[in-house]
């Protein structure tokens, strides 16, 4: 029997797969959807996996075929936790937890002014400050902000400097939340602002993601609670 918590875990990962593909589509690379999993093809950018799953029980073999890893970098989200890939080459790049947190929660109101990027030098100033000079603002292109479902959310300063933000991705159920940042304070600081900010777009929408070690302690701080374990799998 499936259990709520089980059910937001799938909820979770089909919206994280979901964002996924869209960052895909932004390189212009093809993905798909299947029962069990989401996958692509071809290697996806930087810090995003080729193969999502989306129930517990994934088929191992089938999902491996479905990726590239005849080179090294391949990775698969194991979003149940419940994959053995060490005998097809992978080994755990690290473990995390899925969470969840109701649309009834509190938010705290921000003092910095928030918008929505919509244009290409929002935009960038986001992808610049979510950066913070490590030399991969070049992952977010201009065809997100084509994507009905992806809302850059950009936290400044007084002096209208993007210094906060991160990622929400809407879907039907639920809406996620990933690349959580602020140049002063790390998640701590970065959280109320985005919080604040989701609950004025999706007043209704229960907020989900996933976080390890530092991050998972802030959001668990901001009333997110864990709901299940997912493991990141690194191929070569």
């Amino acid at each position: 029997m499936t259990t709520p918590k089980q059910l937001l875990v799938q909820t979770a990962a089909r919206n994280n797969a979901e964002w996924c593909a869209a960052m895909s589509r932004s390189h212009d690379l093809a993905s798909e959807f299947r029962a069990q999993a989401w996958a692509a093809p071809t290697r996806t950018p930087p810090y995003y996996p080729d193969a999502v799953t989306l129930v517990p029980g994934a088929d191992p073999a089938a999902l491996t075929a479905r990726i590239d890893t005849t080179v090294p970098g391949a990775s698969i989200k194991d979003s149940f936790a419940d994959l053995e890939l060490t005998e097809a080459g992978f080994r755990v790049l690290f473990e995390a937890q899925w969470l969840h947190r109701p649309a009834s929660a509190p938010t705290i109101p921000s003092d910095l002014a928030w918008d929505v990027a919509g244009d290409p030098d929002m935009l960038r100033a986001w992808a610049l400050a979510w950066d913070d000079g490590d030399g991969n603002a070049d992952l977010f292109r201009t065809e997100l902000l084509d994507d009905p479902a992806t809302f850059v959310l950009a936290g400044q300063s007084p002096g209208g400097q993007v210094i906060a933000g991160a990622i929400a991705s809407r879907s039907d159920e639920v809406v996620g939340i990933s690349n959580v940042f602020a140049l002063d304070g790390g998640a701590e600081a970065a959280w109320p602002l985005v919080l604040d900010a989701v609950h004025w777009l999706f007043p209704t929408l229960p907020v989900v993601g996933y976080e390890h070690g530092d991050g998972l302690a802030a959001a668990v701080r901001q009333g997110f609670e864990p709901v299940g374990p997912l493991r990141i799998w690194l191929h070569g």
